[in-house]
């Protein structure tokens, strides 16, 4: 049962995704009370239509490359990819988008829960909404933390608000495979669903993006890679390409996308994955002197900018900082301290980000690009060697490779940023975490000895082409 009625709390979240679980746990952990109050389904975007279900579809192509690999094992491999068994377990890591379990867990940590739409209403004030349109009035007695998120954004082309389209929350729910498949967008949502449809059995996947290369702020060789890869498996990629234009004479018609050169391409579903917009045009704002619909900014304390008495915080995608769940949490960390009067401070979100797509190949970095270190005024040495030419990665299967890149700062000789592509990637980027994050010297990470055989012995061969 979800409380109702007028109440105080130390600690007000609105919103009650992963970022706002968190936002409530931590002070709760440090001995304050706090509520949630969430609309749609707790654990948010992130357990439901992006990292679980995309994670879902991607798996059965990636475990199917692998042992294709493998000789002895890829003859095992006597048929195609049961994209209904794929998709029943897509539905199993989303709880088939039943948030019970997550209400369980929001309970058993001392949280209370509010179901329905929270509004400011003036400072430490919050108005709810339940679905039956009854209100509750709570106030906040430390803080209001802001924990609402972000939404698919739609680009101004000629004849797409009017069109029926798909979003990221579409793509990863779909009950069946779509046969003609067209994607807008070549940052993360675009390049993961293009190859998991693809491998799930899309006939044509078209995959567009308005840049010259995938995965634009990452290293040029990624985005590069990924192409490639995506191009072998049968995906259509259009880089240095715009879409001009979107028509659909009936919703269960084809849709027609016109790009910059002059083309069209034709598919039975279109997806917009060009980025996403906050969602803070309907929290009360502009009750508080912000203006609605833009990013809330903040300190790196989480507070937000604009707003006197240190009471409202900000956290997750609708901050802008970074948008990333797992960045998101650890921004609700530090925002729990500070309200809980601990000294802590944001930055590992300006400065050591880890990222990993979850594509073949793998791709996972961390910290600076070498074009951002250079625009920070760092002056940088690069070391690069092929992820695949190390002995973990040859014991992995045929035909592996990749690109494993550090940014040193040559004058404090610590590293600024790695990426990895190809095998092992996503695990190998937290080892690069810990020394982006740490500041760990060079000279005392060629004492960290990589295992034999494993694919973490790049590292060593980086290290000795940086002269150690």
């Amino acid at each position: 049962m979800n409380e109702a009625g007028d109440a105080e709390y130390d600690v007000i979240v609105l919103g009650g995704g992963a970022v706002g679980e968190n936002a409530a746990a931590r002070p709760v952990g440090h001995g304050l009370s706090a509520a949630v109050v969430e609309e749609h389904l707790l654990g948010g975007e992130c357990s439901y239509y992006a990292c679980m279900p995309s994670k879902a579809l991607l798996r059965p192509g990636e475990v199917l490359d692998a042992v294709r690999r493998v000789p002895g094992a890829r003859e095992a491999v006597t048929g195609e990819i049961d994209t209904a068994e794929a998709l029943r377990r897509r539905d199993k890591l989303t709880s088939g988008w039943d948030d019970s379990g997550q209400e369980d867990w929001v309970r058993g940590e001392g949280i209370a829960l509010y179901r329905g739409h929270g509004r400011l209403v003036g400072e430490r004030e919050i108005e709810v909404t339940d679905e039956s349109g009854g209100t509750s009035r709570l106030r906040a007695t430390r803080a209001v933390v802001l924990a609402t998120g972000s939404r698919a954004a739609v680009p101004p082309i000629d004849g797409l608000r009017e069109t029926r389209t798909w979003d990221s929350r579409d793509i990863t729910t779909a009950k069946e495979v779509p046969e003609r498949l067209v994607i807008l967008g070549g940052g993360v949502v675009g390049v993961e669903m293009a190859q998991a449809w693809r491998s799930l059995g899309s006939r044509e996947v078209t995959l567009i993006e308005m840049a010259d290369r995938l995965l634009g702020p990452e290293e040029p060789f990624v985005g590069a890679e990924l192409a490639d890869a995506l191009r072998e498996s049968g995906v259509d990629v259009r880089t240095g390409t715009q879409a001009t234009g979107v028509r659909r004479p009936a919703d269960d018609a084809p849709v027609t996308v016109t790009t910059s050169d002059g083309a069209e391409v034709t598919a039975d579903e279109l997806v917009v994955a060009v980025g996403r917009a906050p969602i803070t045009e309907d929290i009360g704002l502009e009750t508080v002197g912000l203006e609605p619909g833009k990013y809330v900014l903040t300190d790196d304390q989480l507070r937000v900018l604009g707003v006197d008495g240190d009471w409202l915080y900000a956290v997750g995608d609708c901050n802008g900082r970074n948008l990333l769940t797992h960045m998101g949490k650890y921004q609700a960390r530090v925002a729990g301290d500070v309200i809980a009067g601990k000294s802590a401070v944001a930055h590992s979100d300006h400065n050591a980000t880890p990222r990993v797509v979850f594509t073949t190949p793998l791709v996972g970095a961390v910290g600076l690009t070498e074009a951002t270190a250079r625009e920070r005024g760092h002056r940088v040495v690069t070391v690069t060697h092929d992820t695949g030419a190390v002995a973990g990665a040859v014991t992995k299967g045929g035909g592996l490779s990749g690109t494993s890149k550090l940014v040193i700062d040559d004058d404090r000789r610590i590293v600024l940023g790695a990426t990895f592509t190809g095998p092992a990637a996503d695990e190998l980027v937290h080892g690069a975490t810990i020394a982006v994050a740490g500041e760990v010297p060079v000279d005392r990470l060629w004492h960290a000895v990589p295992s034999f055989p494993t694919v973490s012995e790049v590292w060593l061969r980086l290290l000795e082409k940086y002269g150690l």
